[in-house]
C-alpha cells in the first residue's frame, strides 16, 4: 500500500493525532473488519478485533491477523475493550449493540469501513486532491446502478471501479498503487450511518421504501441514513421524481454552494432532469439550454434487460456519469457493455411458452413490486424472512397480474394473508415447514410450473430475505435455476400441459 500514511498526510487530517500508538478496536470480523485491521495496523495504531463468534472461519481470520501484530477476542462482542480511543464498526453492527452504545457513552467517535476510507484518501498527482466518489444509495437497485456507473465512466475512459457495499472494499480502492480517477461508490444504509464526514461529489438517492427497520429502529431513521449520501454534494443531488421522500431528501440536505438538484423519471423530462421520449434516454439537465434541448444518450435497447426498473437505474447511472462530465456518447456504450449481475430479474429459460425469470436479489416488497410489474401475467414464488416488512401494498398492486402464487419460508402466512385481503381470485400453493434448499426449490418450481399457462412468467421474487430455507439470496437463485432447467430437460412439464 505504499509508505506508511498518517492523520496528516491528507487535508482531512490537518487537526487530528497521528495514528501511531492510537488505540483503536474494530467491531466484528465480517467482510469489513479484516481490511479496516490490517490498514490500521499498517498506519502504526494498536488494533483490537471484537468478534462475538469463534468458529472455523474467525479463527482462521483471527491468525492471520495476529500474525500482522493485531490483538484478536473472540466469542465476546459486547464489551469494549479497556483504553479504546476510536471504534471502528462494522456497517451491520447496529447502533443499539452494547459495545457501541459503550463507545458512545464514553465519548468515543464510531466510524465505519466508509470514514476511515474517506479520511485516508490521498491526492490524485494530476489534480492534486482525492479522486471523486459518485455515491449510490436506495432500498433497491443500488448495484445495479453504480455498475452501470463504472461501466459508463469506463467507457469514458476513466480509470474506475464499482466499490463499497457492492463488494470490493473501498479501502482498497482509495489505497490502491495505481490510483483512480473517479470512484463509483455503493452506500448502504447501514454504511452511511457510520460516514459523518463523507462528502461525495454528486450522489443519489434511488428509491426508498421500508427495508432494515429491525436495525434502525424506524422509517424516519431509515431515510435519514439514506439522506446523509447528500451531505456536502459539490455538483448534482440526483434524486426519483417518482418517489417524493427522495426529492425532500434533497432539499433537507446541506450542500455545497452551486449543487444542483437533478430528477429522473420514466416519462419525458423536465427542466434539470433526465427522462425517456420515444424509446430514447435524453438529458435535459446537464445541457446549455435546458429550456429549448435535450441531449440523446442511449435509446431503451441499450438498456438490457429493458425493464421499467432498469431504465430508472440508468437514468440515475447516466445523471451521475454527466454531473463527471461524462460525454453523451460514453453513456450510450457504457449502458451497451453493462451485463447486470446473477439474480436480478435474469431470464433462466423459455420452456413449453413458459419464462423461468430469477430476481432472488429482490429481498423485500419494495424490489419484488418492480419485479412484478415488468409482466403481464406471473405465477410468483415468494416467502422467507420478511424482516418486518408489510405486504399489503405490494399483492395490492400486483393482484390483476398473477395467474398463482407458490409460498414458501418462515413469514409466508404474511403474503397468505395479504393474498386473501387484496386478490382472493388467485390460487396460492404452500410449501409445508421444514422444506429447505434443493429439495423446496424444486417443488416450488414443480407447484408452479403447474400452475402456468403458456405466456406466464415464472417469477422468484420472493420479497423476503433467504436465510430461513438458503445459504443466501444467491444459493436461492441457483436452485431456482436448476429446478427450473431439470423440470424442462424431463418434459414432465410438456406432459402435463
Amino acid at each position: 500500500m505504499g509508505d506508511q500514511l498518517t492523520f496528516a498526510d491528507t487535508p482531512d487530517f490537518a487537526d487530528t493525532p497521528e495514528w501511531k500508538g492510537l488505540r483503536v478496536t474494530v467491531a466484528g470480523l465480517g467482510v469489513s473488519g479484516p481490511p479496516a485491521a490490517r490498514v490500521l495496523r499498517h498506519l502504526g495504531a494498536e488494533v483490537t478485533v471484537v468478534d462475538g463468534g469463534d468458529g472455523p472461519r474467525q479463527q482462521a481470520q483471527a491468525a492471520e491477523l495476529r500474525g500482522l501484530g493485531v490483538t484478536v477476542r473472540l466469542g465476546d462482542g459486547e464489551s469494549l475493550p479497556a483504553g479504546t480511543e476510536l471504534v471502528v464498526t462494522s456497517p451491520g453492527w447496529p447502533p443499539q449493540a452494547p459495545l457501541l452504545t459503550a463507545a458512545t457513552a464514553a465519548g468515543l467517535q464510531v466510524w465505519g469501513d466508509v470514514e476511515l476510507a474517506w479520511r485516508l484518501r490521498r491526492p490524485l498527482e494530476a489534480t492534486g486532491r482525492p479522486a471523486p466518489w459518485l455515491a449510490v444509495t436506495g432500498t433497491n437497485g443500488k448495484t445495479t446502478t453504480v455498475q452501470m456507473l463504472a461501466s459508463i465512466l469506463a467507457a469514458a475512459g476513466r480509470r474506475t471501479a464499482a466499490v463499497g457495499n457492492v463488494g470490493v472494499s473501498v479501502l482498497d480502492a482509495v489505497l490502491a498503487e495505481e490510483p483512480y480517477d473517479v470512484l463509483a461508490v455503493e452506500l448502504s444504509s447501514y454504511q452511511l450511518h457510520w460516514a459523518p464526514s463523507l462528502r461525495p461529489h454528486s450522489a443519489v438517492v434511488l428509491n426508498v421504501a421500508a427495508d432494515h427497520l429491525d436495525w434502525h429502529g424506524t422509517m424516519e431513521a431509515y431515510a435519514a441514513d439514506k439522506g446523509r449520501i447528500y451531505a456536502g454534494n459539490s455538483v448534482a443531488c440526483v434524486y426519483n421524481t417518482a418517489d417524493p421522500v427522495t426529492e425532500e431528501l434533497v432539499r433537507a440536505a446541506d450542500v455545497e454552494e452551486g449543487c444542483r438538484a437533478v430528477g429522473f423519471t420514466l416519462g419525458a423530462p423536465a427542466v434539470s432532469q433526465l427522462g425517456v421520449v420515444d424509446g430514447l434516454l435524453v438529458d435535459r439537465a446537464f445541457v446549455k439550454d435546458r429550456q429549448g434541448s435535450a441531449a440523446e444518450l442511449a435509446s431503451v435497447e441499450d438498456v438490457q434487460p429493458s425493464a421499467p426498473h432498469n431504465i430508472a437505474d440508468a437514468l440515475a447511472a447516466a445523471a451521475l456519469a454527466r454531473a463527471y462530465g461524462v460525454e453523451p456518447r460514453a453513456v450510450r456504450d457504457g449502458l451497451r457493455a453493462f451485463r447486470p449481475d446473477a439474480h436480478r430479474i435474469a431470464l433462466v429459460l423459455e420452456a413449453d411458452g413458459i419464462g423461468y425469470v430469477d430476481d432472488s436479489k429482490a429481498t423485500n416488497p419494495h424490489a419484488a413490486a418492480a419485479s412484478l410489474a415488468a409482466y403481464p401475467s406471473v405465477v410468483w414464488i415468494a416467502g422467507g424472512l420478511a424482516k418486518g416488512a408489510d405486504m399489503d401494498s405490494l399483492v395490492a398492486g400486483a393482484a390483476k397480474a398473477l395467474r398463482g402464487a407458490v409460498l414458501i419460508g418462515a413469514d409466508r402466512a404474511l403474503i397468505r394473508e395479504a393474498l386473501a385481503r387484496h386478490a382472493p381470485q388467485v390460487p396460492v400453493i404452500e410449501l409445508a415447514d421444514g422444506q429447505t434448499g434443493a429439495p423446496a426449490m424444486d417443488a416450488a418450481v414443480r407447484a408452479a410450473a403447474g400452475l402456468a399457462r403458456p405466456g406466464d412468467t415464472v417469477l422468484l421474487a420472493p420479497a423476503c430475505a433467504s436465510m430461513d430455507m438458503f445459504t443466501d439470496y444467491g444459493e436461492r437463485g441457483d436452485l431456482f435455476a436448476a429446478a427450473a432447467r431439470a423440470l424442462a430437460d424431463s418434459g414432465e412439464r410438456s406432459d402435463r400441459a
